[in-house]
C-alpha cells in the first residue's frame, strides 16, 4: 500500500493538537508541490527556491488552509511576508541512515568495494561521504521514500542509498536501516528531523493553539542552525552541514561547508552557556500577540527572548567563523558549480524539447 510521509507527519501534528484542545475540528487538504513533481533531476540542479513549499504557502496566503506541516529542513530561512513558523515540534533523529541493497545485508558503508554506487540527491551527503570514502561513486536518486526504496531494490543500479533516519522511522521502516551515520562521518542538514507548522503571522488563534506543541529545546537548536544557514546564504544547492547539542543549559553547535567533490572543507564550533537567561517553564503559554520572530520561527515558547537572541547570535557567530577566506572561496565555488549545473540541465531540457517537437533534427 502506498503511504505518503507528508500525510503521516500531518496526522502526527493533528494528534498532538487534539491532546490539548477538544474545541477544534481538523480537515486535511492534500496538495502537491514543484519538488514533488520534478523527479528526474537532482534538487541542486533545478535552480528554484521553495521547491517543497510555495504551493502550500499560496494556500495559506489565500486562506484555503490555516496551517501547513513541513519538514523544517525544507523551509527557507526567510518566509514570504505575512507567514511564520508557528510551532517547531520535538525533533526526531537528525542523523542520516544508510539503506543497503538486500545483496549487501549486514554490511556497512565502509564495507563496500570501490566503485559501489551510492544514491543520494543531497550535495551535503555526497560531499561529506565522498571525502570520507573517495572510492565510492555517487549518483542522484529522486522520488519519495517509497520510490527511492523501490529503485534501490529493483533497478540494480545502487548498492545503497542515504536517507534521513527520521523519515524512515516515521514510515515504520526502521528494519531497512543498515547504519546510522555519526556526525564525524556525515553532519546533518539544518533542522533535519524537526517538523514545523507554518501559519499566517496575524492568525492569533492558530498561533496560540500551536504554542502548545512548540518544543523549547528543538526550537533553540533550529534557531541557531537556521541563523547559521541564513548568514552563509546557503541552501540545498550548497553543501552546508551542522551538528547541535543542548545539554545542561548549554548550547554547542558545529558547522561546516564543503566543496562539491568533498576535497575541501572548513568546520568550526560555538558554545553558549544559557543557564542565566533561560526562564523556568510557566504554566501559562505566553500570548502570541505581537510575537517576535527568530529566523521566521515564533518566539512564543517559555524561553526568554534574551536566550533566543543569544542562540540566534551563536548561529551567526559560527557562520562568520566559517567565512574565512578559504570558507568563503569554498562557498563561492560550490554556488558557481551549482549554477553551472542548473544551466546545463536547462539546456539539456531545451534540446530534448526541440528534438521532440521536430524543430531540431
Amino acid at each position: 500500500m502506498y503511504i505518503h510521509l507528508a500525510l503521516i507527519q500531518t496526522n502526527s501534528v493533528i494528534d498532538a493538537l487534539k491532546k490539548v484542545t477538544q474545541d477544534v475540528d481538523f480537515e486535511i487538504v492534500s496538495m502537491s508541490t514543484t519538488g514533488d513533481k520534478i523527479l528526474d533531476i537532482a534538487l541542486s540542479k533545478i535552480g528554484e527556491k521553495n521547491l517543497f513549499t510555495r504551493e502550500l504557502e499560496v494556500a495559506l496566503e489565500t486562506k484555503q488552509v490555516d496551517m501547513v506541516v513541513h519538514s523544517l529542513k525544507d523551509l527557507p530561512t526567510t518566509l514570504p511576508e505575512g507567514l511564520m513558523i508557528g510551532s517547531v515540534c520535538k525533533r526526531d533523529s537528525p542523523y542520516d541512515a544508510v539503506v543497503m541493497h538486500p545483496k549487501h545485508k549486514g554490511k556497512q558503508i565502509q564495507d563496500l568495494k570501490d566503485g559501489s554506487v551510492i544514491g543520494t540527491s543531497s550535495l551535503r551527503r555526497q560531499s561529506q561521504l565522498q571525502r570520507k570514502y573517495p572510492g565510492l561513486t555517487f549518483e542522484s536518486i529522486r522520488g519519495n521514500l517509497n520510490t527511492r526504496l523501490r529503485k534501490l531494490d529493483e533497478d540494480g543500479k545502487y548498492d545503497a542509498i542515504i536517507l534521513a533516519e527520521a523519515g524512515l522511522v516515521r514510515m515504520g521502516w526502521e528494519d531497512r536501516v543498515s547504519q546510522i551515520l555519526s556526525a564525524d562521518v556525515c553532519m546533518y542538514a539544518v533542522s533535519q528531523g524537526a517538523k514545523a507548522v507554518e501559519c499566517r503571522a496575524d492568525d492569533t488563534d492558530t498561533l496560540n493553539l500551536l504554542a502548545h506543541i512548540h518544543d523549547p529545546d528543538t526550537t533553540m537548536a533550529c534557531i541557531a542552525e537556521r541563523a547559521f544557514l541564513r548568514t552563509l546564504e546557503g541552501g540545498c544547492s550548497v553543501p552546508v552541514a551542522v551538528c547541535t547539542e543542548i545539554k545542561d543549559s548549554k548550547l554547542s553547535i558545529t558547522g561546516g561547508v564543503f566543496s562539491v567533490d568533498g576535497t575541501q572543507c572548513v568546520q568550526d564550533s560555538v558554545e553558549r552557556d544559557l543557564s542565566e537567561i533561560i526562564e523556568p517553564p510557566k504554566k501559562k503559554i505566553r500570548t502570541t500577540k505581537g510575537v517576535n520572530q527568530y529566523i521566521s520561527i515564533a518566539g512564543h515558547t517559555d524561553i526568554s527572548h534574551n536566550a533566543l537572541d543569544a542562540i540566534m547570535a551563536a548561529g551567526v557567530e559560527l557562520a562568520n567563523k566559517i567565512l574565512t577566506p578559504e570558507g568563503a572561496a569554498i562557498l563561492k565555488k560550490a554556488k558557481e558549480d551549482t549554477a553551472k549545473a542548473v544551466l546545463e540541465e536547462k539546456r539539456k531540457k531545451e534540446l530534448i524539447k526541440a528534438v521532440e517537437s521536430g524543430s531540431l533534427k
